[in-house]
């Protein structure tokens, strides 16, 4: 009697861990998180309920319980194989999840309508009610905290085609109103962020941070100020790309458009590092696994000299390092900004994000921002 039920389980959670890994975009955005099951829950639970509709209730809970249990193991082992930890939280989420779409599918298939289509229709719209409703809200246990209302704006520094991205001409841009970059619209909306051309007049503020993102040629009065505010206690991360391949609006040539190659290199060479050059396979992207976030990188370069105070990941291609009584994140590619590199698959849906760019950037710019309550849990990739 145990058989049939222990079976009929298995080949339920055999079934989520499948939909969760193929339509619930596990291996399409090279993660095994077990909430991304939630909301494809509902049919197999149907199926589970429907070949148990002629059976006593104690039984119909023992199968339930039994396909959750397959459920959390299976999830289990594919966490700790892949990504190397299992994620509690969300196999607790999964299960509660579990147990309300079961108890529902029980209902709907014990429910004796005289009309016999009530039934299926509910079935329907418990399916399509509850992908929409785990999507919403996983959206919002995945979407990142914002920083503190007091916490003092972080200055950025680029020659990346942030602002009013869409048109070169002013009058064009004022008509249209045209849109900024995806970019500085997603760092914008987690903290207060101050776009300057030059940092000689516009000294990030106390408890401030500093954003360098492949710049233009600074003047070494601007080179000196960024080295003074580092050294004096303050936090900049230095995105600086041996070959840039942000896309030029204007014709090659045009000094509107992005530089190549990174022009900090006098700085670099004064804190004591070297980057490489760029690498010769093109812009293939590269995945960086930096304090357990997932950063997607475009033919990153290498930083060939580190002082013994940095600490370098990804193959050297990410740096932290103490400079003075300050810190330098040190980043050798600027088109991680660059939005198909880590957009979500679908706007706004932040639980189908393909990095951790916007989150892992924030929380270094602003103290306490991009923490959510469910993070994703990636899948380990190998070494270079």
């Amino acid at each position: 009697m145990l058989r049939r039920p222990l079976v009929r389980a298995v080949l339920i959670a055999a079934l989520v861990a499948l939909l969760a890994w193929v339509g619930g975009g596990q291996a399409l955005l090279g993660r095994i998180d077990p909430a991304l099951a939630v909301p494809i829950l509902a049919p197999p639970m149907l199926l589970l309920a429907y070949w148990h509709r002629g059976d006593g209730a104690a039984l119909r809970r023992r199968t339930f319980v039994l396909a959750l249990i397959g459920l959390a193991v299976a999830q289990t082992l594919l966490a700790i194989l892949l990504a190397g930890s299992a994620a509690f939280g969300q196999l607790a989420l999964v299960l509660v999840a579990g147990a309300v779409a079961g108890f529902v599918a029980d209902r709907i298939v014990q429910w004796r309508s005289r009309a016999m289509l009530l039934p299926w229709l509910a079935g329907l719209m418990l399916a399509i009610g509850w992908f929409a409703a785990g999507h919403v809200l996983l959206a919002r246990l995945y979407h990142p905290s914002a920083a503190s209302t007091d916490a003092p704006a972080a200055t950025m520094l680029t020659g990346l085609p942030l602002r009013w991205s869409g048109r070169a001409d002013i009058a064009a841009i004022i008509a249209d109103e045209a849109e900024d970059d995806p970019a500085l619209i997603a760092i914008e909306a987690m903290g207060p962020i101050s776009l300057v051309d030059s940092l000689v007049d516009h000294v990030p503020p106390p408890g401030g941070t500093l954003l360098i993102a492949h710049p233009r040629a600074l003047a070494p009065q601007e080179l000196v100020a960024i080295d003074a505010f580092v050294r004096g206690g303050g936090t900049a991360v230095v995105l600086a790309d041996a070959l840039s391949g942000w896309p030029a609006r204007h014709p090659l040539g045009d000094p509107r458009n992005p530089p190549i190659t990174s022009l900090l290199t006098p700085l670099l060479d004064h804190w004591g590092v070297t980057l490489g050059a760029a690498p010769t396979d093109g812009h293939n992207v590269q995945v960086a696994d930096v304090d357990r976030s997932r950063l997607r990188l475009s033919s990153a370069g290498r930083f060939d000299r580190l002082p013994p105070m940095c600490r370098s990941f990804a193959d050297r291609r990410v740096a932290r390092c103490r400079i003075g009584a300050g810190e330098a994140w040190l980043v050798g590619d600027a088109d991680l900004l660059f939005a198909p590199l880590w957009s979500p698959t679908v706007p706004g849906a932040d639980h189908l994000r393909r990095a951790d760019t916007m989150e892992w950037l924030s929380a270094r710019l602003w103290p306490g921002a991009g923490v959510a309550p469910l993070n994703p849990s990636w899948i380990r990739v190998r070494a270079d």
